[in-house]
């Protein structure tokens, strides 16, 4: 059965970007350790990242991109990605969540989309048996506020930003998660949550 699930890189003190996070800087000032773990080790915005992740982190994000049959990112998330160079990143349809569908660029393996619900929804048909995925922090604390997150994935890097944007503010004290898996590599600690009280 298709579940809606999330995955996000945190530092060990919550932040999901650095300070002054923004196209060109998607992970703010700092933030490049966040994602050490998928270039298999240190890169710079100066210079694009070569390398890839390696033993459990690759089969970590082999196996979860293998699970997924759509994804649902919002407008800062491709915005700060510099439109990904105005091609989706996944090999699956992406919608990204904008007040302004309208104005959008057409193509690029992109579907624009106004409101939670719509998008969702279009997620779940093109996903089919398949997961949808959740991008970016602001659509990840959204689904999960509105009782529509399944599953929820945190890989903590042993980092601290001291600033940014954090994951977890203004989400409510009652969700309830279930630990369902712990996987530790040189570069960060993934755990994997059931969301239980959806």
């Amino acid at each position: 059965m298709s579940k809606v699930v999330a995955q996000m890189t945190v530092s060990l003190d919550g932040y999901f970007t650095g300070p002054n996070d923004g196209p060109g800087r998607g992970l703010g000032d700092g933030g490049e350790r966040l994602h050490y773990w998928v270039f298999g080790g240190p890169w710079s915005y100066a210079q694009e990242p070569k390398g890839e992740a390696t033993g459990v982190d690759k089969q970590l994000l082999e196996e979860s991109s293998a699970r997924i049959g759509a994804v649902v990112g919002g407008r800062w998330t491709y915005e700060s990605a510099g439109a990904w160079g105005g091609r989706n990143p996944w090999p699956v349809p992406f919608y990204i969540l904008t007040h302004r569908p309208e104005d959008e660029p057409s193509g690029g393996g992109f579907q624009f989309v106004n409101g939670l619900d719509a998008a969702l929804a279009q997620a779940k048909e093109a996903a089919g048996q398949k997961d949808v995925g959740i991008m970016g922090g602001d659509v990840i604390r959204q689904v999960l506020a509105s009782g529509r997150l399944d599953e929820l994935g945190v890989s903590v890097a042993p980092v601290i930003l001291g600033g940014g944007k954090r994951l977890f503010d203004g989400v409510s004290p009652d969700v309830v998660l279930e630990q369902i898996d712990t996987v530790q590599s040189p570069w960060v600690t993934h755990l994997r949550y059931r969301v239980l009280n959806r």
